[in-house]
């Protein structure tokens, strides 16, 4: 492994090269057939060549597979359902502290589930590359206005979950792993004292954007996936830690739930019952996430 034979600094400055060139390999093999959907987009058309860029993305996983596999040994604790099923659609909930979390859990589903969809920043619509390709994948892009933006306009209100409506009635026509952090940002310390989150390692859960999935989608989907990330301890952020090589013994943790029935039997989207009902499920699967954290890290402890 390379991170055993280089100096910490110069795998993580080729590991972060070799990960941002990744996306733009991804995308010279997706770009055909996203010109193509772009230009005829015409629903059945469209859907044939958005299968062909799926295909192309998967390359861009299976690049950072090799990546991953040449410079760290990833000798830790990985505990994954054995019952998914790439024919089918989930939805998967993660706890989130660096982007690479997104690289981890998409290798996490190579061959196992569909290529998952993230909900995205506006704002990287307008990246090179990246914007074109997750546009081509159907992600979706949030605004995600500031309470002040919403009290300057008040018709921004709800329109991030009009836009996750409308993707995830079209996800009812192909398999999907729409993917939601539910904390809505990266965790860290600060954030965590700021939001006065009652998690030792969590941010507070939003249930807003799983309430819409599950509404649109909730019978399509074969189960949830409950992922769960951890990363050693360090004196640096997750990612450079990662890239340096400090993170060998990583620990990931999924569990594939059913998807609560009575979170489904609902009368009316927005009544004040569905909605509690949906945040206390939530806030008890982010408990359990929490002491599971605490449980990996032990474990990564006592086998590092």
């Amino acid at each position: 492994m390379l991170s055993r034979l280089l100096p910490p600094r110069m795998t993580a400055g080729l590991a972060f090269v070799l990960l941002s060139v990744s996306p733009v390999v991804g995308f010279l093999c997706l770009m055909p057939f996203a010109i193509v959907k772009l230009l005829v987009p015409v629903p059945g058309w469209s859907r044939f060549w958005g299968r062909w860029v799926v295909r192309g993305a998967w390359v861009w996983v299976r690049f950072n597979r090799l990546i991953l596999r040449a410079f760290y040994p990833m000798q830790g604790i990985l505990q994954l359902p054995e019952n998914l099923d790439p024919s089918k659609s989930y939805l998967l909930i993660c706890n989130h502290q660096s982007w690479i979390d997104i690289v981890l859990v998409a290798e996490l589903l190579l061959g196992r589930a569909p290529f998952p969809r993230f909900f995205l920043k506006h704002e990287l619509l307008w990246v090179p590359a990246i914007g074109l390709g997750c546009w081509a994948l159907d992600m979706p892009f949030m605004h995600r206005h500031s309470k002040d933006d919403i009290r300057r306009n008040p018709n921004l209100k709800g329109q991030d979950l009009v836009t996750t409506r409308k993707l995830c009635e079209r996800y009812r026509e192909i398999p999907v792993t729409v993917v939601n952090f539910a904390e809505g940002t990266r965790f860290t310390l600060a954030k965590r004292a700021a939001f006065a989150s009652p998690y030792r390692h969590l941010l507070r859960p939003k249930s807003a954007g799983l309430r819409v999935a599950l509404d649109a989608m909730g019978e399509q989907f074969a189960g949830i996936l409950d992922v769960t990330i951890v990363y050693q301890p360090g004196g640096r952020a997750p990612i450079w830690s990662f890239l340096r090589g400090e993170h060998a013994r990583l620990a990931v943790h999924a569990e594939l739930l059913p998807v609560p029935a009575d979170l489904l039997a609902r009368v009316d989207d927005d009544s004040p019952e569905h909605r509690a009902r949906f945040q206390s499920w939530v806030n008890q699967r982010w408990a359990l996430k929490d002491a599971r954290i605490e449980k990996l890290l032990a474990g990564a402890a006592t086998s590092g």
